[in-house]
Formats: structure tokens, sequence, C-alpha cells
């Protein structure tokens, strides 16, 4: 239901910092904190037991890492968008996280309105990578503007900014899910990039797709 609200875990370590996190979500009427971790085993145990909307997960956990707190839960198979909160991290990490699972990711140092922003983006299915550049996903020398894309494929990448399975894409498109994977194929190749994960953060960076 519209009405109600996003429902959130914050995991971290530090106690000064879920304390100021936690006021200030609680400054927004829609969101609602649930949960809160200390450790990345505690942070596993609560979400899976509290399912909620949106995991706020520290990299630098205790007991069990980051990384590896995302790397259970996808194996897990649980339904949560995590959002990675990192004093600093580099771009080849930027990609791992995304490829275990990872919704967002963003910088502590940033703007208290970009993290609101980033919570109610990944709720809606959309991936939000701070500040951090991943431009170095594109192929060496390769033009940003110079991709070649047929309309078609900007219709795709705009579908995949969003969220959308192959089989979304195909119905709103009407054609098949064979062809839109054959699309994608052509996609990867002229973007540089392996999978969709890659591609929507890309695309977003870029501006890639169709703006709304």
């Amino acid at each position: 239901m519209e009405n109600q609200p996003i429902r959130l875990i914050i995991a971290d370590d530090h106690a000064i910092f879920r304390d100021g996190l936690r006021r200030l979500l609680a400054t927004q009427p829609d969101f609602q904190v649930i949960g809160e971790a200390s450790d990345g085993k505690e942070a596993i145990s609560l979400a899976q037991s509290m399912k909620p909307d949106v995991l706020l997960l520290d990299l630098a956990m205790p007991r069990v890492p980051g990384m590896e707190v995302l790397r259970e839960l996808s194996r897990q198979q649980t339904p949560v968008r995590t959002i990675l909160l990192t004093a600093a991290i580099q771009p080849f990490a930027v990609t791992s996280a995304l490829q275990l699972g990872a919704r967002g990711i963003v910088l502590k140092a940033s703007p208290p309105e970009m993290l609101l922003k980033s919570i109610r983006s990944v709720h809606e299915g959309q991936f939000w990578v701070g500040s951090e550049p991943v431009s170095s996903w594109a192929k060496p020398g390769q033009s940003t503007s110079g991709f070649g894309l047929t309309s078609r494929e900007v219709e795709i990448i705009s579908a995949i900014k969003k969220g959308s399975s192959n089989r979304e894409i195909a119905g709103q498109l009407a054609i098949s899910e064979e062809t839109v994977k054959r699309h994608l194929s052509n996609i990867y190749g002229k973007l540089g990039v392996s999978s969709r994960l890659e591609l929507a953060v890309l695309a977003s960076e870029q501006h890639l797709g169709i703006e709304p």
C-alpha cells in the first residue's frame, strides 16, 4: 500500500552513528526504523526475521563483514534491498558489492539529503551509487557519448534502470524474451559491462536511457 512507511534496519557497529541515523530517519514520515544491529551476524538474523524493505549496512562490520553479509543474504535469497554505508570504497569493490546484491552505496560523508533520496530510490527498485565514479566500467578510450546505441537499446536500458525483468521488458515493448536477451548482449558489448547490475549503474552515471 502506498501509505505504508519504508521499513528499515540500521546495521552499524558504532552506537553514536546508529543513534544519529535513527534520529535523522525519524524526521521522515515515510520511514520506520524497525531494528538495529551492531555486527554482521546480527544484521543477517534481523534481515531474515524482520524482513525490512531496506537494510542500511555498514561495510566495515565486526564478526561478519559487510560483503559477507551481502553474500549470505543473497545465498539465502532474503528479500531485502541493501544500501552499503561506507567511509570510502574502491571502484572494483563497487562492482563486487552490486554483484553480491547491494542496490545502493552511499558514502558516510554524503549530505543527509542524499541518503534519504537513495533510500527512496532503492525502495522503488532503482540502483544508487553515491558520488563514486563508475565510468571505469566503460572500455578504455571509449567515449561515453559514442556508444552507438539504437533507439530500441535505449528503451531497454531505460527499463533496466527501473529494475524491470526480461519478461517485463518483453511485455512492455511487445517483443519476445529472446529478443530482449539479444539486445542486452549487444548493449553489454557496446558499453563494456558484463551484468545488468553494472549496466544499471553505468547507465545512471552516464545518463543513458530515456530520462523522465
